[in-house]
């Protein structure tokens, strides 16, 4: 059985080495992973796949009765962004063209970000390095809640309702809890992305453009992908702050369940990710995981031993 998790304040924890410490382990074990080290060409093509579906869709739902399209935007559309999302996170991690080309990375990824409606990948990828270099850290790691979200939304109907506007509260830890500098990037990013906006409404109308802008708001929300936007770094079992899952939604989200091998070894891209747990099958088939990103949401919002609150937090390292 589950250990409760505090109601009342994050797990703090002191010690924020386990995934470099396996990665070094590993890595001395089966130093044939260091092979797996290299860009991922074939997601250009993927990823370029994805938003052309997409842009279909837009063109198809622009007759359709309202119903409609807000049923299109939740089960196509929610699942298409929220691919694109996760291919964001794929880029951000220079996957596509490799490090020597890192501005082609950050150009494709304002190209994947057009079907989204909101400008977020040049801003994803700043947070999300500080992500992998300072996983838990207070004030540093926009992941982790702000201490008012663990207060408030602490009932079952409130934990629905914060589940369902992630992306509202994702966007309040940017802006209040480690603001950063606006870079000439991401100001080309918001204007690209306005720009892609704008046309849409004159070439498909209001009707297409409502379909994007909600298909991003329910993909991130009440949505079976959305469960691991909870399930990687929640603790569900507490002292565990990673987790992965292994189910069949990896399919659609280049394997980001992956997620204990993701933060070990970063710099691998998603389809060998499930390469590494064979090779090193010893260190991540023990680890407790995820059956269901769809129970994860569940238990999130029906156990009242779950809350935002359930997650380890660490301070920032002082400088020697």
């Amino acid at each position: 059985m589950r250990k409760l998790a505090s109601l009342e304040d994050a797990e703090w924890v002191y010690n924020d080495r386990l995934h470099n410490d396996r990665r070094r382990e590993i890595l001395a074990k089966y130093p044939e992973i260091k092979s797996l080290m290299k860009p991922d060409p074939n997601l250009i093509w993927i990823i370029t796949i994805i938003i052309l579906i997409q842009l279909a869709l837009l063109y198809l739902v622009k007759d359709l009765e309202w119903k409609w399209v807000i049923f299109c935007a939740y089960v196509f559309g929610g699942s298409i962004n929220h691919s694109l999302i996760i291919a964001s996170h794929e880029i951000s991690h220079n996957f596509p063209f490799g490090h020597r080309k890192a501005l082609w990375n950050r150009w494709f990824g304002i190209f994947a970000n057009l079907p989204i409606g909101i400008p977020c990948s040049i801003s994803f990828k700043k947070y999300h390095t500080d992500h992998h270099r300072f996983l838990g850290v207070d004030g540093v790691d926009v992941g982790v809640p702000h201490y008012l979200e663990g207060w408030f939304f602490c009932t079952a109907y409130r934990k629905l309702v914060w589940i369902a506007f992630q992306p509202l509260f994702i966007t309040f830890r940017l802006l209040f809890i480690n603001r950063k500098p606006i870079s000439y990037l991401e100001i080309i990013n918001t204007v690209v992305q306005i720009t892609f906006d704008i046309i849409v409404y004159y070439v498909f109308g209001v009707k297409s453009l409502v379909y994007m802008l909600v298909a991003s708001m329910l993909g991130l929300g009440l949505h079976p992908i959305s469960g691991n936007l909870i399930g990687d770094h929640y603790m569900f079992l507490k002292d565990q702050e990673t987790f992965s899952y292994y189910g069949p939604l990896n399919l659609l989200t280049f394997n980001v369940g992956y997620h204990n091998e993701h933060h070990d070894f970063p710099n691998i891209p998603g389809k060998d990710l499930p390469l590494v747990r064979k090779i090193a099958a010893e260190y991540y088939d023990k680890l407790p995981h995820h059956i269901s990103w769809i129970k994860v949401l569940y238990d999130f919002v029906m156990d009242n031993t779950i809350s935002s609150y359930s997650r380890m937090k660490k301070r920032l390292p002082k400088r020697k």
